[in-house]
C-alpha cells in the first residue's frame, strides 16, 4: 500500500512545559484478519494519517503490522483507536472519517475507561436490528444508549448530528422486532420554516411526510424496506404528527417524539400523557433551534424537562458539538454558531 509522502503530524494538545521531559513510546499491532487490513488502513494508508495527525504520532504499516511511534501517551490513546477501528471492522461495522473521528474524541475522555470498566458484567453496549449491530460512535452515546435500555422515558437533547433520533429509533425496531412491544409510534411537530399545513399540495398524507422523512429514513437504514412498509401497512409502525395522538393511551408500544423542542407545553403535555403499560417514550431536540411559529411561546420540550429531570424512571441526556457523528466539520459548525451569540 502506497503512501503520500507529505504528511505533517499535528498534535491537538498543547505543547508540555519545557520543563517537563517527554516519554516516548514505540508500539506494534497484529491483525489476524489480512482481509480487514484494506479497509482498517484506507485508500494511502488514509485512515492512519488521520490518527497521526489528530494525535501527533507516526504510523507505519508494513504487511499485516502497525508500528507507532511517539509521545507515550499519545501511541497508547493511537494504538487503542486502532485496535476499536479493527474490532468495528470486524463486527461488520462501517468505518469512515466520522467514525474515526469520534473514536479518536472518545479515546481523550477521561470518563470512557471509567464507564466501560466500573461494570464488567454488563453485556456490551450495543443495538441489534436487522441491517446491522450498532454501537456508541461518541462518549455521549454510552449513557444514553443504557437509558434507552432502562429507563421509561428518556429526554435527549443536543445539536443535529448527534445520534439522538437515530438511535432512538434503533433500539425501537430491536425491541419490536424481539416481541418487547408490539407497535412503533414515530411522531413529530409539522412545524418548519414557518410553512403551514394548509398550503401544501396534496392529501394529509402527502402534507405531513415531508416533516417525517427524517423518522422515514431512520427505519429503511435498520430494516429492509420492504419490512419497513408491511408493519405500516399492518399498523405495528406508525408515523403522524403530534396532533394525531390527542385522545389515545399508547400501550405495548415504543413512542419517539422527535424535533419536540418546537412542541408547546401544552402540546408536550398532552404527548407525555399518552403513556401506557409497557411501553417506552423518547423525546429528542435541540432546546437552541426552537421554530415555534410566533416566537412568543415557550417551548414544550425545555418546560418538561424542568418539571421531569427529577422524576423516577425519567433519564436526560445532554449531547454537545463533540458528540456529532456526522462529518467533523459539522461539530466545528455548531461551534462556530453556539460561539456566535446569535
Amino acid at each position: 500500500m502506497g503512501r503520500k509522502p507529505a504528511r505533517v503530524a499535528k498534535p491537538v494538545s498543547p505543547p508540555p512545559s519545557p520543563h517537563r521531559e517527554i516519554r516516548r513510546a514505540k508500539a506494534e499491532m497484529g491483525f489476524e484478519d489480512q482481509s480487514l487490513l484494506i479497509p482498517l488502513f484506507g485508500q494511502f494508508d488514509a485512515n492512519l494519517v488521520q490518527v497521526e495527525n489528530r494525535l501527533g504520532v507516526f504510523i507505519s504499516a508494513r504487511g499485516d503490522k502497525v508500528q507507532i511511534e511517539g509521545p507515550e501517551d499519545s501511541v497508547a490513546r493511537a494504538r487503542d483507536v486502532i485496535q476499536k477501528m479493527y474490532d468495528r471492522l470486524a463486527m461488520g461495522q462501517d468505518l469512515d472519517a466520522g467514525a474515526i473521528e469520534s473514536l479518536i474524541l472518545m479515546s481523550d475522555e477521561p470518563t470512557l475507561e471509567g464507564i466501560m470498566d466500573s461494570e464488567p458484567d454488563t453485556p456490551p453496549i450495543m443495538i441489534r436490528t436487522r441491517r446491522k449491530t450498532i454501537v456508541p460512535r461518541s462518549a455521549g452515546q454510552i449513557p444514553y444508549m443504557r437509558q434507552l435500555a432502562r429507563d421509561d422515558i428518556v429526554f435527549a437533547l443536543g445539536p443535529a448530528g448527534t445520534g439522538k433520533t437515530y438511535l432512538a429509533v434503533a433500539q425501537a425496531v430491536s425491541q419490536l422486532i424481539t416481541g418487547s412491544v408490539q407497535r412503533l409510534i414515530l411522531s413529530r411537530p409539522a412545524v418548519e420554516a414557518g410553512e403551514r399545513l394548509g398550503f401544501l399540495p396534496g392529501d394529509m398524507k402527502d402534507k405531513v411526510d415531508p416533516y417525517l422523512r427524517p423518522l422515514y429514513d431512520a427505519l429503511y437504514d435498520c430494516m429492509p424496506p420492504e419490512q419497513v412498509e408491511r408493519r405500516i401497512d399492518s399498523g405495528e409502525i406508525e408515523i403522524a404528527p403530534i396532533a394525531f395522538m390527542r385522545g389515545r393511551t399508547l400501550a405495548d408500544s415504543f413512542i419517539i417524539l422527535d424535533e419536540a423542542q418546537n412542541t408547546t407545553r401544552e402540546q408536550m403535555k398532552m404527548f407525555l400523557t399518552r403513556f401506557g403499560q409497557n411501553s417506552r417514550m423518547v423525546v429528542c431536540g435541540d432546546p437552541k433551534q426552537v421554530d415555534i411559529p410566533g416566537g412568543n411561546k415557550m417551548s414544550g420540550l425545555a418546560d418538561a424537562v424542568g418539571r421531569l429531570e427529577k422524576v423516577e424512571s425519567i433519564a436526560v441526556s445532554r449531547f454537545t458539538s463533540a458528540d456529532v457523528v456526522r462529518h467533523p466539520i459539522v461539530g466545528r459548525i455548531v461551534d462556530a454558531y453556539e460561539g456566535s451569540g446569535d
